[in-house]
């Protein structure tokens, strides 16, 4: 099958305005300098004082220390109708920080400083675009009117900072009415954007189990309950939830990731520990495979006669995007890439993002923006060591953002 996809070779760049063209080198050297010193969630100091100066150096009002490590900018439009508006629409725009504990292999000149921890997701890009974002909205305050509130947001990767940032009113103060995310994609190539109504990415949760048996001799299996056969049992049984239990139409998956148990080949072994994670995009499955999976696990424990220790728990709901500013975003990025094929709406993920907490408070749109490159061999996936993507992205996103701004308070108004 022929892919229909641009060649990212021959993208055009035409559409993207010459002042944000030649803002590009700058968004390289702040993504390079972000990527050589990655740091963890809710570890990212050196980050948010690199951010946190540029914009003091432009003049743009911020707010530091929200969450630990986060920052939201403040941005006010000056449009021709700016002066008439009692209370002005505000529009929020969301970027990560954080990177991964992984130790980067790419033999680049902006190969990560800090051992073990690199930015293989491309948050260190979308921390770019967000500056870049800020500093053309600054000098551009005329050209829209309302105010913008860029978020700089820790920990995406994990514990999740969204949460915590909400918790502590980013939302708030002016209040926020829509908000727009964006995500580096390597799944897709540059020069493409993926961007679709209702559930784009999906919700995760995770349990541990510990299948509590009775432990003996390998040639003595009756004096015992073996802790690998119920767990064996188990992880079997765990796959026909979403077979047998969940609507065909409605994605989900079930993975154990992990199962550890015994020492020796001719010890039963007494304890059988495993870990997982559930992957789901329709809400109202919420709590349905919390109670399913203990379901499960205690009817094969009792049919064994072993016990069970079951710790279960909801990390990010799914990313549900809403139809009026998904069609915003839509829109705009047939104006920045090449149309109809620079558009993919078929765009799902398994994947899971906290952006989905934002989403859950205000109407709002997150998407991917293509940024693999084979001919450059940067078409790594996410999470790999050699991860890196095209570079010519980072403008891309800026006049995406840029013209969100613009194009919505116009329909605001």
């Amino acid at each position: 099958m022929v892919s229909t996809f641009p060649n990212p070779s021959s993208v055009d760049l035409s559409r993207i305005r010459l002042s944000i063209r030649s803002l590009q080198p700058q968004l390289v050297e702040w993504r390079r300098r972000l990527h050589q010193q990655p740091e963890l969630g809710f570890q990212e100091k050196l980050t948010a004082e690199f951010v946190s100066q540029k914009l003091q150096e432009w003049g743009i009002e911020h707010q530091i220390g929200i969450a630990h490590t986060g920052i939201v900018a403040t941005i006010k439009g000056k449009g021709e109708v700016s002066e008439t508006i009692q209370n002005p629409k505000v529009l929020a725009i969301r970027a990560d920080m954080d990177a991964l504990p992984i130790q980067e292999l790419n033999e680049v000149p902006y190969k990560s400083q800090h051992s073990g921890v690199m930015h293989a997701c491309g948050h260190d890009g979308h921390t770019a675009i967000a500056l870049g974002t800020a500093y053309y909205l600054q000098q551009h305050r005329q050209d829209f009117s309302g105010v913008v509130k860029i978020i700089f947001q820790p920990a995406e990767e994990s514990p999740g900072g969204a949460k915590p940032m909400i918790e502590a009113g980013v939302l708030k103060n002016p209040d926020v009415d829509a908000i727009i995310g964006l995500h580096l994609w390597n799944n897709l190539p540059l020069g493409t954007v993926g961007v679709r109504a209702g559930a784009l990415m999906a919700a995760v949760e995770c349990f541990n189990c510990t299948i509590l048996g009775k432990g003996g001799h390998g040639a003595l299996p009756h004096q015992t309950v073996d802790s690998v056969v119920v767990a064996a049992q188990v992880v079997n049984a765990l796959q026909t939830i979403v077979a047998r239990n969940v609507n065909p139409i409605d994605s989900a998956v079930v993975t154990v990731g992990e199962l550890h148990a015994g020492t020796k080949r001719n010890v039963i072994a007494d304890t059988a520990r495993m870990s997982a994670t559930v992957r789901y995009f329709n809400p109202s499955l919420k709590g349905f495979f919390n109670q399913r999976v203990e379901q499960i696990i205690a009817g094969i424990c009792q049919s064994y006669g072993a016990n069970y220790d079951l710790e279960y728990w909801s990390l990010y709901p799914p990313v549900i995007n809403d139809i009026k500013i998904a069609e915003l975003v839509r829109s705009v990025a047939e104006e920045v890439v090449e149309t109809p094929v620079g558009i993919v709406p078929e765009c799902q993920t398994m994947a899971a993002e906290d952006m989905s907490f934002f989403l859950e408070e205000v109407p709002g749109c997150y998407f991917f923006l293509g940024s693999a490159n084979p001919a450059k061999d940067l078409a790594y996936p996410h999470h790999h060591p050699r991860f890196d993507f095209d570079e010519t992205a980072l403008a891309m996103g800026v006049e995406i953002f840029v013209r969100c701004v613009e194009k919505y308070f116009v329909s605001c108004h």
